[in-house]
């Protein structure tokens, strides 16, 4: 596995060693001991599925008092996944990394704790798995407004086409605005 961290360092993308042939192909996607030795020590205790279909935009959240790392993989199809700084104190509160997550490049994103992550699918429909660090609590769960000028996120959206959005992710909070890390 190769990990390289991202313009904001504490994001890290995870491009694992494919051995494929004429059957198909073989990849690890975790690792404990390798993960380690990259940085991330992270205890897994949930793992999420989520099925969208084109276009469909799902963020910018994340949990306050029981804040998740999410390692994050598509399995089918294509999505831009981003995840934004929201810790007050951070260097880079505020800033975004967004990169392009596929079947075909096989690649993850390590998003510790302290993000808000969001995904736009790029392609007729996408398929995730992600791992997550600590258990999901709705009445914890922030939602950053997905188009925050502050922000100012280059969604890859074909001209004129409007996100399909639930209505949580369309009344996200401005970053101004919302709870975030001390």
């Amino acid at each position: 596995m190769r990990f390289e961290r991202l313009e904001i360092n504490d994001i890290v993308m995870v491009e694992p060693r494919v051995h494929g042939d004429a059957r198909g192909f073989f990849l690890e996607s975790w690792q404990e001991r390798n993960f380690a030795k990259a940085g991330i020590n992270a205890k897994f205790v949930q793992d999420n599925y989520s099925h969208s279909v084109r276009n469909t935009l799902r963020g910018l959240h994340y949990q306050l008092l029981r804040p998740q790392g999410k390692l994050v993989r598509v399995v089918h199809g294509e999505v831009f996944d981003v995840a934004v700084d929201v810790r007050r104190q951070s260097p880079t509160f505020g800033k975004w990394i967004g990169i392009a997550l596929s079947a075909e490049n096989h690649r993850a994103l390590w998003i510790p704790p302290g993000f808000a992550h969001g995904f736009l699918v790029l392609s007729e429909s996408a398929d995730l798995l992600y791992k997550v660090t600590d258990y999901y609590n709705p009445g914890d769960e922030v939602c950053l407004r997905w188009n925050d000028p502050q922000i100012g996120i280059d969604w890859p959206l074909p001209a004129g086409d409007e996100p399909l959005l639930s209505q949580k992710d369309a009344e996200g909070g401005l970053l101004a605005e919302v709870e975030v890390f001390a």
